[in-house]
């Protein structure tokens, strides 16, 4: 007899057990679904509002690159004089000034690309410290010239990093 109300107790505690399973298997799956269903929204938001942002840290490095680049800085600084350690000192304190207004936009881009930004400003500053010091350089204006001619017989850094800027922003578009 005992038997007999253990397999009774069975029956009616089988179904129950089986019920509470699955009930709780479906609570979990739809808590986990919900909880990424709600990072997938949270992270929607963030992005809508992120990216504006980044698209304008882009657009400023690259505003910045136009402006550091040799033939658009000559142009736009012209000599006080004719003194050409006074121009260099004049381009480099210009360039400096640029970099540093646009200093904090780096955490928008990869690292990557922040370093051929800052390359590129580097190896500005470094050809006209060089032209500077030649020898055949008697003013800022052959300075200028010099700089410019330059220029024209090697590619500018500040185009290799636009376009690397510019393949950077495609790439996260």
């Amino acid at each position: 007899m005992n038997t007999d109300k253990i397999i009774e107790l069975a029956f009616y505690t089988l179904p129950a057990v089986v019920t509470g399973a699955v009930a709780y298997y479906s609570f979990l799956t739809f808590s986990n679904s919900e909880d990424k269903r709600r990072r997938f929204h949270l992270l929607k938001e963030n992005q809508k509002q992120a990216l504006p942002i980044k698209l304008q840290a882009y657009e400023r490095l690259a505003l910045f690159l136009e402006r550091i680049s040799p033939t658009k800085i000559l142009i736009r600084i012209a000599p006080s004089n004719d003194n050409k350690m006074e121009y260099q000192n004049l381009l480099i304190q210009h360039i400096e000034q640029e970099y540093e207004h646009n200093l904090t936009q780096q955490i928008y881009v990869s690292d990557e690309c922040w370093t051929m930004i800052v390359t590129s400003k580097n190896t500005i500053i470094q050809n006209i410290r060089k032209t500077a010091l030649r020898t055949d350089v008697e003013n800022a204006d052959k300075l200028r010239e010099l700089i410019l001619t330059n220029l024209f017989e090697n590619e500018s850094t500040t185009n290799l990093a636009l376009s690397y800027l510019k393949t950077e922003v495609k790439d996260f578009l």
